[in-house]
């Protein structure tokens, strides 16, 4: 099934990747007891750095995250993988040639292998079968072929000890806090691969003194067992994210597409059902936030007859205000992702800050991007006006 135009932020990413860079603010090695940070009222709706500034940089880098924070992003974004010896490490997903060199390195050629994830039979570098001190051999590449090559092989990848780290140190120079917004990856498979990802985020909150209430920290995943598992472990937010299949643009809904840990405990449905009514309600039991797939938000429906090339830019937006309304009313905040300004349908007209204010007039609460600084500029605008 080919994916949809804005990939779903739980898939996996294909094809020529590249990154580099320099080294900014030394949060490299920082320990999380040199600084503290503190409760922070936001401005909302909040903005969210995803994978850091990922549209400039190599994503999930030191120096893409903390670019996203002089951006001004409210929070950044990462996403948690298992290294073989069991350190929590920031990548998409555990798969490395995508945003690595990993494919350039003779030395790992015999690491390459079959697993099959989530459904998916997938031939490559998988993180779990990587020591920390080899992942730190590896430098980080840009995941979008046609965005800037210029920083590949200049940054490592980091822990999540060390962003941690970044945003304490951050806090500690500044006085400004930045928040956290961390993702378990594939969490069932990680646990059934003896590397459970949720007491191990918990550790290093813990350690990092971020596992309390007030802390600007969030959980997400798009496995409801994981976020139930993080519930009994720590008082933080958690986040429900929903994800989708192909948009049927003659209806602008979106396909059916399946929670791995719901197919793997064997219970029937589809993400969609999180979000109706009796779905919302169930996930307000273990979750503050649900984050749908934005174009559960903002439907794209073909202005002419749809053939096998259709795609968002023969669309028009039609907005979802309801599935808004029905989150707030069971109680729930709604985010969404991702927001990219280089994937701008063309109802848009080039101009990336109308998405972002459309979003806003609908009430959502937070929202994701590849580009904070774009983000950061439609919310006052938009809050100005």
């Amino acid at each position: 099934m080919p994916l949809p135009v804005d990939t779903a932020r739980r898939r996996f990413t294909f094809g020529a990747i590249a990154g580099t860079g320099a080294i900014l603010g030394g949060a490299i090695g920082l320990r999380p007891s040199l600084a503290a940070t503190k409760p922070t009222e936001h401005k909302m709706p909040l903005i969210i750095a995803h994978r850091g500034a990922s549209g400039y940089r190599p994503e999930h880098t030191l120096e893409g995250y903390n670019l996203a924070i002089h951006m001004g992003a409210d929070y950044i974004e990462p996403d948690v993988v298992a290294t073989k010896d069991g350190v929590l490490i920031c990548r998409h997903e555990p798969m490395l040639s995508g945003t690595t060199d990993v494919a350039q390195r003779p030395e790992f050629a015999a690491r390459k292998r079959t697993l099959t994830v989530d459904g998916m039979s997938l031939t490559d570098f998988f993180a779990s079968d990587f020591t920390l001190a080899e992942i730190k051999t590896l430098r980080a590449r840009q995941a979008f072929a046609d965005r800037d090559q210029s920083y590949n092989g200049r940054f490592e990848v980091p822990t999540l000890e060390e962003v941690i780290g970044l945003v304490r140190n951050h806090f500690k120079t500044t006085g400004k806090s930045v928040g956290l917004y961390i993702e378990t990856k594939h969490p069932t498979l990680h646990r059934a691969a003896g590397l459970p990802l949720e007491e191990r985020l918990i550790e290093a909150l813990t350690k990092g003194d971020m596992n309390k209430p007030d802390s600007a920290v969030f959980l997400q995943s798009f496995e409801a067992d994981s976020l139930k598992r993080l519930k009994a472990l720590s008082p933080l937010q958690r986040v429900q994210l929903v994800d989708g299949g192909d948009v049927n643009f003659a209806t602008g809904e979106v396909g059916a597409s399946v929670p791995f840990d719901w197919a793997a405990a064997g219970r029937k449905g589809v993400y969609a059902d999180m979000l109706t009514p009796e779905g919302l309600a169930e996930v307000r039991t273990y979750a503050d936030v649900v984050a749908p797939w934005k174009r559960y938000l903002l439907k794209a429906v073909a202005t002419g007859p749809v053939t096998e090339k259709t795609s968002e830019a023969d669309c028009r937006i039609v907005e979802n205000r309801a599935l808004i309304d029905a989150a707030h009313k069971a109680g729930l905040k709604v985010h969404t992702w991702t927001l990219r300004n280089d994937r701008l349908p063309t109802v848009y007209k080039g101009d990336a800050q109308a998405e972002f204010k459309q979003l806003f007039a609908l009430g959502i609460d937070g929202l994701f991007t590849d580009f904070a600084d774009t983000g950061v500029t439609a919310r006052k605008a938009f809050l100005d006006h």
